[in-house]
Formats: structure tokens, C-alpha cells, sequence
């Protein structure tokens, strides 16, 4: 059973849908845990003071993790390790260069913001009593850990997934999750909220440890050296600090989010994250998916000069996230009340919890086909050595994101008739904090603005054709359209079916509801003859009962 698994650890995965497919399958497991782990949060505390001060801690240490380890992240660091792995010696000397000047830098930064913790914790929730603050900072301290395990990890997986070992870099996040659960079923009842916080470490570690059993069978293990190539760590540096300030931007835009949440009503938090961790679960098996299995691809084949099929594999991507992407936003709208009912809905999580998280949801949803194409022309700009663009992009619409925050909530304080509207559209009336509603709404927005400006510019850089997408992109929101009359219906008739004040009852509505509207939606698009469909049978036929030759070409990874 051991060699097996380790068999599995070592082995290459060979074509792109091959390898979405395995990310996609466990990102999937990942999310289930994660789902377990929110449910878990949502049983015990609700959204109240306690989850708000356990998902404020993550802020600092998420922080420092984007800001120092995407220096080293798979996105930097693959072009330059495939373009030297057929020279063992060439590959761990620029291994052991970036381990040792990385691992230098983060855990002089973790020893810096540990110290000055409480004057940054002031800054992430201006809105907490000083009790409340003394507990965050308490917790953030203890998280500090994660970003410095979490780093290394994620620059083991540069080399994993250069390697194309994608299985063991898919089982990361499964135990990373698992390690947070464990925290809360046996660590929390024996320390309270800082157990919660030593869940996330052993996480981390988990998520670390996992993949050093590939490096050591690769014989690519990094070790510290003091023959530092500057020069190289300077071309490194080159092109991650864009990256790395864009992705900073994003988190500085959670940040400031959840800043302006701790001013608002207790449970606001909790509700921005628990429907922020909702949305991401279709983002996590669609977009981040897709372009994490066509990032090696891509950089390969810039790298070697065959910029037409760099092109041919972003609109394959392109086709396919835009094929899953609307069918999901559709539901998720649909069956927002009974997704969140059914995941969260237990313990101390009420009804009108249920009802203000269902609909940050909702707006969450509308921008997971904006995030998932975004992260694929991100790549694919990192996979062409171009970080300036999507840096200026993504920080002006971060920017553009908080002051239509900071707007909205504005608008929604003095203006009666907007809060009124809010109220109508997403069925919150009587319920308290409803404001927490104007930062998704924001979040989605700029998300929209972004995607569409990135495209603009993507498209004329890489003189890519639309025709193909065009057609996608009709017949996925034909066919959404058709599959979400299908589940609204359905739901109004189930109501009468099932008594939706318990947990089968309402799990029961939506499953039921949303298998009728998935059926309608695929059998439109049969009826179409869509491409993406097809391509979807033919590849899972190929993977699972062996048709055809189940590794492709090389040159197709």
C-alpha cells in the first residue's frame, strides 16, 4: 500500500486536461475539508466576536506569506527550472542559491512582525475592544509560523511541478485543511482559541512535509550554501516583485476589507469569510486548476519559441473555464440559501446568519469566471516573462476595489432607498449588518473591471483570435439560463416536498433542484453539439476506461 502511494507520488502526469483533471479531483477533496473545517467553525462560534477574531489573525501572516514567498512561488520560479533541469548540477545550484537567501529573508521578517504584532493588530481591526486585540494578537503570533512553513513548501512545489509531479503538489492543501480540523475537534477544546491557531501550523507543516519524499527521489533537495549567485537572485527578484506586489495588492484589499468589517456589527467577519471561502471552491477546481496545469506548458513553450501553440493552450484554457465558470455562478445564485443551509448551518449558526452569508455569497459568485481567467493571463504574462502589466492592472483595481467599499458603504448609511433595494434583492429584510453586503458587491465589481482590462491588453499582446470563444461563451450562458429556470422552479416545488427546517429537508431541495438544472443545462448543450463537452467525455474516457493511449505527446505538456 506504501509503494504504491509513493508510486503515485513520483509519477508524471502528462497532458493539460490530465493534469486540471487530477488538480481539479483534489482541489475538490481540499474544499470538502475546507467545507468541514467552516462548518465546524460555523457550529461552534456562529458568526460572532470569537470567528472574527480567528479570521482576523490570518491577515498579518497571509500578508507576509504573499509578500515574501511569492518571490518564490511555482510562477517564478518554473521558467527558470525547466529551462536548466536537463543539467542536474546548473538546477541545484540555483536551488540552493534561492533556499538560502529565501529562508534568510522570511524568518528575519517573521522575527520583526512577531515583536511589533500589537501595533499591527491595531491596524487589521481597528473596530475590536482591547480585549478583543490582546486575543488577535495572541492568535496572529502564533499563525506567524505559517507563512515561513507555507513558503518553503510552496518552493518545494516550483520544483514538484517542474518535475510534473502534480499529485503530491494536489495533496498539499487536502492536509493543510486536515491539519486545521484537527485543531479545532482536539486543540480548541484543550487551549480554546489559540488551539484553533496551532491547528493551522500543523497544517502548514503537513502541507511542507509532503512533498519532500519527491525531492529526495528526484535527488533535488535544497540545502544552504554560501556560494550565493547574486546575479541570478537579482533575475529572480526582476520578475517576482511584480508578482509578488500584485498578489500583495489582492490581500491588501482583503485586508482593508476586513478592517472595515471589524467597524461594523460583530459577525461581519465571519460572514465576509465564511461566503469568501464559499466562492472559492468552485475557483479553487476551475480557475486555479486550469492554470496551474497549463503554467509548465506554457513557459515551455515560449521558451522554445512556439508562441502559436502558447496561444492555442491559453484558449483551450480559456474555453474550458468559461464552459464550468457561468454554469456555477448560475447555481450558486440559484441555490445560495440551501449551499449555505447545508454547509453552515448547524450548532450556533442561525437563520439569519444563513440569510446574510447566502447573499455575500451570491455577490462573491458573480466574479469567480473574472478570478479564474485572470489567474490563467496572469500566468500566462509570468510564463512570458511580462509581471509590469498585470502588476499595474491588478493595483489599480485593488485601489478601485476599496474606494468602492468604502463608497457603497457610504451609500448604503445615508441613502434609505439603496438599503432598501439591497434589502429586496437578496430577500435580508429585518436582518441586522447587512452593510457587511456592500464589500462583495465591491470585491466584484472591481474584479469585473479588472478581467476586462487585463483581456484587452492580453488579447492584443499575444494576437489571440475570439471566434471560438465567442461561441462558448453563448451557448454556456444559453444553456446556464435554461439550467437556472430549471432549479428555481424546482426549488418551489420541493418547498412543498420537504421540510426545509431540517437538514435533510434542505439538502434534499437543493441537491434535488440542482441535479434537475445540471441535467437541463447538459442536455442543451448536447443538443448544441458543443465542443467542450465533448472534449470532457473523450478525455475522461480516456483517463478512466483506457480507450485510448492514456500519457499524449510531450510536446502537449
Amino acid at each position: 500500500m506504501v509503494e504504491r502511494f509513493l508510486k503515485l507520488l513520483y509519477q508524471e502526469i502528462g497532458g493539460l486536461h490530465e493534469a486540471a483533471f487530477l488538480l481539479a479531483l483534489f482541489a475538490f477533496f481540499s474544499k470538502i475539508l475546507a467545507l468541514l473545517r467552516d462548518r465546524l467553525l460555523a457550529q461552534h462560534f456562529g458568526a460572532g466576536l470569537e470567528l472574527d477574531i480567528y479570521y482576523a489573525a490570518f491577515r498579518i501572516p497571509d500578508f507576509i506569506y504573499v509578500s515574501l514567498a511569492s518571490l518564490v512561488a511555482s510562477a517564478v520560479l518554473i521558467p527558470f527550472i525547466v529551462h536548466i533541469l536537463d543539467d542536474r548540477d546548473r538546477t541545484k545550484q540555483f536551488i540552493n542559491t534561492i533556499f538560502t537567501v529565501f529562508f534568510g529573508a522570511i524568518v528575519l521578517v517573521s522575527a520583526v512582525v512577531f515583536f511589533f504584532m500589537p501595533q499591527l493588530s491595531g491596524l487589521v481591526a481597528p473596530g475590536f475592544t482591547e480585549d478583543s486585540l490582546s486575543e488577535l494578537v495572541l492568535l496572529s503570533r502564533i499563525m506567524i509560523f505559517s507563512p515561513f512553513l507555507l513558503g518553503l513548501s510552496g518552493f518545494f512545489a516550483s520544483i514538484t511541478q517542474s518535475l510534473r509531479r502534480f499529485f503530491v503538489y494536489a495533496l498539499t492543501p487536502l492536509l493543510y485543511n486536515a491539519g486545521i480540523i484537527i485543531g479545532i475537534i482536539f486543540f480548541y477544546p484543550l487551549w480554546g482559541l489559540p488551539g484553533l491557531a496551532y491547528g493551522v501550523v500543523l497544517g502548514a507543516i503537513l502541507h511542507m512535509l509532503i512533498q519532500i519524499p519527491v525531492l529526495i527521489k528526484s535527488g533535488i533537495v535544497p540545502h544552504f550554501t554560501f556560494s550565493i549567485d547574486w546575479k541570478k537572485i537579482r533575475e529572480v527578484l526582476s520578475l517576482s516583485l511584480p508578482r509578488t506586489v500584485t498578489l500583495s495588492a489582492h490581500h491588501f484589499v482583503i485586508l482593508v476589507l476586513v478592517g472595515l468589517a471589524s467597524l461594523m456589527v460583530e459577525g461581519s467577519i465571519s460572514v465576509f469569510n465564511l461566503s469568501f471561502n464559499l466562492q472559492s471552491v468552485p475557483l479553487s477546481i476551475i480557475g486555479v486548476s486550469y492554470s496551474i496545469a497549463a503554467f509548465p506548458t506554457l513557459a515551455k513553450l515560449l521558451g522554445s519559441g512556439r508562441s502559436a501553440d502558447f496561444v492555442k493552450h491559453v484558449v483551450a484554457a480559456m474555453r474550458h473555464i468559461i464552459f464550468w465558470s457561468i454554469p456555477v455562478i448560475v447555481l450558486f445564485v440559484v441555490l445560495r440559501a440551501q449551499i449555505v443551509r447545508t454547509i453552515l448551518g448547524t450548532g450556533e449558526f442561525g437563520w439569519e446568519d444563513t440569510r446574510l452569508t447566502a447573499a455575500a455569497l451570491a455577490l462573491f459568485s458573480i466574479s469567480i469566471l473574472a478570478q479564474s481567467l485572470i489567474l490563467l493571463f496572469v500566468r500566462g504574462y509570468y510564463a512570458a516573462g511580462e509581471t509590469r502589466k498585470p502588476l499595474i492592472i491588478n493595483v489599480a483595481s485593488s485601489l478601485f476595489v476599496i474606494v468602492l467599499a468604502f463608497f457603497f458603504v457610504w451609500l448604503v448609511r445615508e441613502i434609505p432607498l439603496v438599503a432598501y433595494f439591497m434589502h429586496s434583492l437578496f430577500r435580508v429584510e429585518g436582518v441586522s449588518g447587512t452593510e457587511i453586503l456592500m464589500l462583495p458587491l465591491a470585491f466584484s465589481l472591481g474584479v469585473g473591471v479588472n478581467v476586462l482590462v487585463l483581456w484587452e491588453f492580453f488579447r492584443k499582446d499575444f494576437s489571440i483570435a475570439t471566434e471560438g470563444l465567442g461561441r462558448v461563451l453563448r451557448q454556456s450562458i444559453f444553456s446556464s439560463f435554461l439550467m437556472g429556470i430549471v432549479a428555481y422552479f424546482a426549488l418551489q416545488v420541493f418547498d412543498d416536498i420537504f421540510d426545509i427546517n431540517t437538514f435533510l429537508g434542505i439538502f434534499g431541495q437543493g441537491a434535488l433542484a440542482g441535479f434537475l438544472g445540471i441535467g437541463a443545462g447538459i442536455l442543451t448543450l448536447y443538443l448544441m453539439d458543443n465542443t467542450e463537452l465533448s472534449e470532457i467525455i473523450v478525455s475522461l474516457r480516456r483517463k478512466f476506461w483506457k480507450s485510448e493511449h492514456l500519457v499524449p505527446d510531450q510536446d502537449e505538456l
